[in-house]
């Protein structure tokens, strides 16, 4: 899939998106909402924008706010790969959601993105969290696959042994 083209952001809007993820680097997220809240009416569609909205509900443990941003960001911009990993994080832990539900969000996204590293080391995470082995370990295979440079291989491998959604199977990453 290519890589999404997106409209250009009026430089205010920009401004505002940068201080409110600075806000939120500071964990200070009422003045990162107070930034957002000025946005151009134009602007608040825009992917960066949604990104930055969705970040700022993640922070606040507001699942439900960041499903739906991150659903606006799959349905309006689908060949953005973070949409897709924003709604199954959100799905996952918002009230009704869950692992499974959080697998079903992500799973077509594997076939959209073939080349990302993200969707099936999170494909991993949810199988290992559901008990399904045997696919985690699939997943996380394929993960590693796409880490063609040595040195990502093994900062995935890294990332994976101290992942706490992955440690049924810290046995078998640590001999890999």
């Amino acid at each position: 899939m290519n890589p999404p083209t997106f409209p250009a952001l009026e430089p205010l809007d920009v401004h505002l998106v940068r201080a409110a993820e600075g806000w939120l680097e500071l964990n200070l997220p009422a003045e990162a909402e107070a930034e957002l809240v000025q946005l151009s009416p134009s602007g608040k569609s825009h992917p960066f924008v949604l990104q930055a909205l969705w970040q700022l509900h993640a922070h606040q443990h507001q699942w439900e706010l960041a499903h739906k941003v991150a659903e606006a960001l799959v349905q309006t911009f689908p060949g953005d790969v973070n949409g897709w990993v924003h709604r199954a994080y959100a799905t996952r832990r918002m009230d009704g959601g869950g692992l499974q539900a959080a697998w079903d969000a992500l799973r077509p996204a594997a076939e959209l993105f073939p080349g990302e590293t993200i969707i099936p080391y999170n494909l991993a995470c949810y199988a290992c969290q559901l008990g399904k082995l045997d696919a985690a370990r699939h997943w996380l295979g394929r993960a590693l696959d796409l880490g063609r440079k040595p040195q990502t291989r093994e900062a995935l491998r890294q990332m994976a042994l101290a992942d706490p959604d992955l440690a049924p199977l810290r046995g078998e990453i640590a001999a890999r």
